[in-house]
């Protein structure tokens, strides 16, 4: 390849999207004291550009601007230009979102901000056109009106900036007003169902017409519902809307029914067209949610796509040393010979293409029919392609198909006088030949970064899959990656977590010459993750790294004030605000996942210091949960696993036997949300029975594996066979 024109301090980084930046005309520094130290120093203000590498706009803005000689002069030349990849600094994205939100009343990505030399905010948005147009000021006009501002009333705008400041501190802050206790459970479940159960689509499953996202937050919130209120009309109600929207989610477009995994949201009411990036975080909760609707309903359908979701993450996301990489671009070139990228174009077909690769004629099936008569009926494939052009406004799609299920077999079979039974090996022979035509094309970007945080949903997606299917292999790959985490991720001189790490040029992994320390989120998830992963596994070492984890979590992020924890350190004198992330959305919030991780190491220490704080956090929410639980469904469901208390659930006996191992699976088998389990193997000098005194009273009963029942340390009389335990365990 030629020698690039322009080469800026981006080239030094490791993220793939600053690496993306590193030859545009701007001056791009990355986030950091060099880059603040030369706009005090000339007093420039900076212009801010937060974005990720998967992002469509992004790229778009990109192209268009950074990339276009004249506006990166005028950029260099007024501003102190930085690049920021979200995902590595979710920090500094919230603080500035937080403000472009509250000043524009919407936010997104590319985020463009504007700041004083001393970081404060004044002006933003989000996506700008580079010129003019009828509705919009172009990016070259903003830039230019900026400049000037600061030019003739640079007085007027630093105080203008202060006070921003001073107004935003007050609006994002999340605190305990006087002496709240958490807000009352039963009260939050019931109007969070009720707001769900307003805004679900009966006939598609979901919560809005259209975007459609996938939100695993809102599916575990129904499941507990349900598992709490079995009984009920509105418990089944729970159910049938979660299950509902899973299938449905499976059956889309939005489901990538060749490569395996699902992408991350659509564009349609009918979880057809979707935006084509896949996201290491959505793969990991669909792969737990799945789970758990497998254990409920025992329906095999909900397996294979927990299997499904794997095997892409397996295959496609998952680093030679164990970790996992976070996410794969929605554009990509159509073929080896294109110029430009393409939104979709790895995972959509023409109807011919379809036709070229399935053209046998299938036995036993009504005269003349081809293998691809049946795959084109079965998914939807017309001649003229199957996507609307109002969900394709750049024409990216015309005369494309995105595969959607649109029978059921039985539909499809009797279709094509086929046998029921024999439709499932053809539409997998169909699937496999578009898979190796597939192959073909140019992979759309991977982006390599490897986070903590998300490794933690992944690695609890592995567990609880393992779990819910009894497949062994699973678990051992989240211990893989937890190992990996700790090897990569972690610094055992500091106790701390390191935000991340990346692929290097010989497939090594790297760290960044400045580690960037883990966030709240970092620890939360990877916290929950060590809770799965012992709980699939039993192996007390992961317990042991969990719990010192939930230590060093209190000393960096809680607030002794206002409770709850801050989503950031105080280290960093960049930050201008420390905030507290109010909403289960793409993510869940990290103060929601925490209040039931506090519980669950209070079970597994006998610390009741973390009950208190699990109690206070939901104090501080109590508000926001009781006025719209709807954004925060994940708190919400841990609302009632606060005042239920939880189980432990103690199996006393060798976990090499048979008879052990059948409790187990029993234990494994019944979903219930307010369950920890534990083994109690006999070995008193072993972690678990130094920290829990009472474990050393149980024992097994006639020498057989026997069940304990325990909560707050009280036990159950003992049982020996599944069949009570389960009873016990389905009031």
């Amino acid at each position: 390849p030629s020698v690039p024109r322009h080469t800026n301090r981006l080239v030094n980084e490791k993220s793939p999207y600053l690496l993306q930046h590193a030859h545009n005309p701007v001056d791009w520094y990355p986030w950091g004291q060099e880059a603040f130290d030369k706009a005090k120093k000339e007093n420039k203000l900076i212009f801010l550009s937060v974005g990720y590498s998967t992002c469509h706009w992004c790229h778009v803005m990109e192209e268009e601007s950074f990339k276009n000689k004249e506006i990166g002069e005028i950029m260099n030349k007024n501003y102190v230009c930085i690049k920021v990849d979200r995902e590595e600094r979710p920090d500094v994205d919230k603080v500035y979102m937080t403000f472009v939100q509250a000043t524009s009343g919407g936010g997104g990505w590319p985020m463009s901000v504007w700041l004083t030399p001393d970081l404060k905010p004044f002006a933003g948005g989000t996506y700008f056109p580079p010129e003019d147009g009828v509705h919009r000021v172009g990016f070259r006009t903003v830039l230019l009106r900026i400049a000037e501002q600061w030019k003739e009333n640079k007085d007027a705008l630093l105080e203008n900036s202060q006070k921003i400041l001073e107004a935003l501190l007050h609006v994002s802050e999340v605190r305990v007003q006087g002496q709240e206790s958490p807000p009352p459970s039963k009260e939050v479940m019931a109007t969070c169902f009720q707001q769900l159960s307003n805004s679900y689509d009966e006939d598609y499953g979901g919560f809005s017409k259209s975007p459609k996202f996938p939100t695993p937050v809102n599916l575990n919130f129904l499941f507990t519902y349900w598992a709490l209120h079995r009984t009920t009309p509105e418990g089944a109600r729970a159910l049938q809307m979660a299950l509902h929207t899973l299938k449905m989610m499976a059956h889309g477009g939005i489901h990538d029914h060749v490569g395996q995994g699902f992408h991350r949201y659509s564009t349609d009411q009918h979880w057809h067209v979707p935006h084509f990036e896949k996201m290491l975080y959505d793969q990991g909760q669909l792969a737990a949610t799945y789970s758990r609707a497998f254990q409920i309903s025992g329906d095999k359908f909900f397996a294979d796509v927990v299997q499904d979701i794997l095997l892409y993450v397996s295959r496609d996301l998952s680093d030679r040393a164990g970790g996992f990489y976070s996410a794969e671009d929605a554009d990509s070139y159509p073929t080896t010979a294109s110029g430009e990228k393409r939104e979709g174009a790895f995972c959509v077909w023409a109807a011919e293409e379809i036709r070229a690769l399935l053209p046998d004629p299938v036995e036993g099936a009504t005269e003349g029919t081809t293998l691809g008569d049946i795959f084109m009926h079965h998914y939807g494939v017309k001649e003229t392609g199957n996507v609307s052009p109002m969900q394709d406004p750049h024409q990216e799609l015309k005369g494309k198909n995105v595969l959607i299920v649109r029978y059921s077999p039985e539909l499809t079979a009797a279709r094509f006088g086929l046998e029921p039974g024999r439709l499932d090996a053809l539409l997998q022979e169909g699937r496999r030949r578009l898979s190796a035509a597939r192959a073909q094309r140019p992979r759309p970007h991977l982006d390599t970064k490897m986070l903590a945080a998300w490794n933690g949903l992944m690695i609890s997606g592995f567990a609880q899959a393992g779990v819910a299917l009894g497949e062994q292999e699973y678990v051992s790959r989240a211990a893989r990656a937890a190992a990996f985490l700790r090897r990569h991720l972690f610094d055992p001189a500091s106790g701390r977590l390191l935000r991340s790490c990346y692929r290097g040029e010989d497939d090594s992994v790297e760290q960044s010459a400045v580690p960037i320390q883990g966030f709240l989120e970092d620890y939360v998830f990877v916290i929950q993750a060590l809770f799965d992963l012992y709980e699939a596994s039993l192996e007390q070492g992961w317990l042991e790294w969990a719990l010192q984890l939930q230590h060093m979590q209190d000393k960096l992020f809680w607030d002794p004030k206002g409770f709850a924890y801050f989503s950031s350190g105080a280290d960093d004198p960049s930050l201008l605000l420390r905030l507290k992330n109010d909403q289960d959305g793409a993510e869940p919030a990290a103060n929601s996942v925490t209040v039931t991780n506090l519980l669950r190491a209070a079970c597994y220490s006998g610390h009741t210091e973390w009950v208190e704080k699990a109690g206070q956090i939901l104090a501080a929410f109590s508000e926001r949960l009781q006025k719209i639980p709807i954004a925060l469904p994940e708190m919400a469901r841990a609302t009632a696993v606060f005042h239920h208390t939880l189980k432990q659930v103690v199996i006393c006996g060798d976990p090499k036997g048979e008879d052990t191992k059948e409790m187990l699976r029993c234990v494994h088998s019944v979903f219930s949300p307010n369950k920890v389990l534990m083994l109690a193997d006999g070995d008193s000098a072993g972690f678990l029975y130094r920290q829990l005194p009472f474990l050393a009273s149980l024992e097994r009963k006639d020498g057989k594996a026997t069940a304990y029942l325990c909560s707050n340390f009280a036990c159950s009389l003992p049982v020996t066979s599944p069949q009570e335990l389960r009873g016990m365990l389905c009031p």
